[in-house]
């Protein structure tokens, strides 16, 4: 019975409050690392909307190509019995959801020049990336309405809205709040 009952608390915790996510590619580093264990607010964003510089989880962009749709086709029993072993830790997290840095926001325009970021015509100061850190050049985007421009911190091996394009505000599952795996590098973001 308790087991039955810690397995419904971290399921309803999972789907309204806060979920692990592990992270499955260098598109975020140096900040996260391959391997590395954040923690996502599903709070954060019925307080407020996403601000320029938060680290958000999202799901697959249309055309993305997501490499793991084992869940698209299963019935919801199924699909609460997966997430519910992700809960847990007995299974291992799906690969459909995104998590990069917010740049732009809805009626921005963004560019990339000269090795950086511009929105609106300034360039964007990001104290998150390494001084080294160059991203190659890409056509002004003014952000839909409900969209996000986002990026991975590696400028150099990330498939982000350069790639995909904005994403909708509505695909946004959380606020990235902070690495807690491995607890050597255990950080607020």
């Amino acid at each position: 019975m308790l087991v039955v009952v810690a397995a419904a608390i971290a399921l309803v915790l999972r789907a309204f409050v806060a979920q692990a996510f592990s992270i499955p590619s260098a598109s975020m580093s140096p900040q996260l690392l391959v391997g590395d264990r954040v923690v996502v607010s599903k709070l954060a964003y019925r307080l407020h909307q996403p601000n320029r510089g938060d680290i958000v989880v999202f799901d697959c962009p249309p055309g993305a190509g997501c490499p793991d749709a084992r869940d698209a086709e299963a019935g919801l029993v199924v699909r609460g019995l997966h997430g519910l072993l992700e809960a847990v830790g007995l299974r291992q997290p799906s690969t459909e959801e995104y998590i990069k840095r917010v740049i732009a926001l809805p009626g921005e325009r963004v560019e990339g020049r000269e090795g950086s970021v511009y929105v609106d015509g300034r360039r964007l100061l990001e104290p998150y990336l390494p001084p080294s850190a160059r991203t190659l050049d890409f056509e002004p985007v003014t952000v839909p309405d409900g969209e996000l421009w986002v990026m991975g911190d590696n400028r150099t091996n990330s498939s982000d809205s350069r790639a995909f394009g904005p994403i909708l505000d509505d695909s946004v599952m959380g606020r990235a709040t902070h690495r807690a795996w491995p607890l050597a590098r255990a950080a607020f973001l």
